[in-house]
């Protein structure tokens, strides 16, 4: 369920999905920072973190509870007979979580995690970066940096490991007040850091006009109230202000959320079609939004999931053009089950296109304007400047 870099987060759905709730969860990252994806309840459908060599084997559903109810009645672990199961299905992206995961998943649906306030992600095969650092958070208070070097959490050399391994290591137990001690780098120097977690909350919108009078937005995640914050900022934002919505290294989050952030850009409509187990579905941007506004969406190999969909929307639509390099390519459909000792499966059952019908999953999202992803600010100079040409002068 985890892939990529980016904060660690989840979320939910809402009315504007036909059928089973859809929720697309981060692709994998959870730094120290956010809570990782959270599980729906049973009845929803949620997006695992599926990458180009992702395997469209799926998981017998049924075989698999009864596999966990025989493990509980012989005195066994039902959640390690599931992930045994699991394991041997093919299905890479299927998964178990304990109730502790999936406490911290439900409480990441409203932005708030236990960690110290960083994020982190690969740079190399075997080096890890600081990617973000929180306000206000403990990473902050030690002063550490983006860009810094991670070599190790606990004492435990971490360059081998993968981000998700690194994550649970750095999250420990999800408790506020415990203490994790990180091996540093900057430079020529190293020195290890002892950090105490604390419960924190994530703002996954910021708006700031740029001095050409674009309205730049840029959405981290999709967790609980995102799309609102979005429809907030356009409807505020002056008429004639064109639009720069940047969705680089967001890992995903609420369809719910990722849909409400397209109705402010689009008067209702099809933003997804996705299948559970053959049936087709589909979840529509509510009415109303600003249709004439121009708009550029800015994107690059972290935008996943809920931010892929979204971009898709927007660009099959002919509402934005989309600047930046290819999309990370993650569009597989998990349902989540509860087994008996409570732990929850979550099992692929299908996956979604795009307006036009094109897959996202192993796929990605080609944009208009392709700039390399090495580019850094290149590529917001490029956006501003085909915003600029789509006439969106303040």
């Amino acid at each position: 369920m985890r892939a990529g870099a980016g904060p660690e987060f989840c979320r939910r759905p809402r009315g504007v999905l036909r059928g089973a709730a859809l929720t697309l969860v981060f692709a994998g990252v959870l730094g120290t920072a956010a809570a990782t994806g959270s599980l729906p309840r049973r009845e929803d459908a949620r997006e695992a973190a599926p990458a180009p060599t992702a395997t469209r084997a799926t998981v017998d559903r049924a075989a698999l509870a009864r596999a966990a109810a025989e493990a509980v009645a012989d005195g066994k672990s039902g959640k390690k007979a599931a992930e045994d199961f699991v394991s041997r299905s093919g299905d890479r992206w299927s998964a178990v979580y304990d109730k502790r995961e999936y406490a911290e998943f439900e409480q990441a649906l409203d932005g708030a995690y236990t960690g110290v306030g960083l994020s982190a992600r690969k740079a190399a095969p075997d080096r890890v970066e600081i990617s973000r650092v929180q306000s206000g958070g403990p990473a902050e208070r030690a002063g550490l940096r983006p860009g810094d070097r991670l070599t190790a959490v606990d004492g435990r050399r971490i360059g081998g490991l993968s981000v998700s391994e690194i994550v649970s290591l750095l999250r420990g137990d999800g408790v506020p007040g415990t203490t994790v001690t990180l091996g540093l780098e900057r430079g020529r120097a190293t020195w290890t850091q002892t950090l105490r977690r604390a419960r924190l909350a994530t703002d996954p919108v910021t708006v700031r006009r740029l001095d050409d009078g674009t309205l730049l937005i840029r959405v981290a995640a999709f967790t609980k109230g995102t799309g609102e914050r979005v429809r907030a900022a356009v409807r505020a934002a002056p008429p004639r202000a064109g639009v720069l919505l940047d969705l680089r290294g967001n890992s995903g989050g609420l369809l719910a959320e990722a849909a409400g952030a397209a109705s402010a850009f689009l008067d209702g409509g099809l933003v997804a079609t996705y299948d559970v187990d053959g049936e087709q579905r589909a979840v529509y941007a509510d009415g109303g939004g600003d249709t004439a506004r121009p708009l550029v969406t800015l994107v690059d190999g972290g935008t996943m999931s809920a931010a892929e969909l979204l971009t898709g929307a927007l660009q099959d639509r002919g509402r934005a053009v989309t600047v930046g390099s290819r999309t990370f390519g993650k569009g597989s459909v998990q349902m989540p089950s509860t087994l008996p000792d409570g732990s929850v499966a979550e099992l692929t059952v299908g996956h979604y296109r795009t307006p036009a019908g094109h897959a996202v999953d192993g796929h990605g999202i080609t944009p208009d304007v392709v700039v390399g992803s090495a580019a850094g600010d290149r590529a917001e100079e490029r956006a501003r400047t085909v915003l600029s040409g789509l006439g969106g002068a303040p």
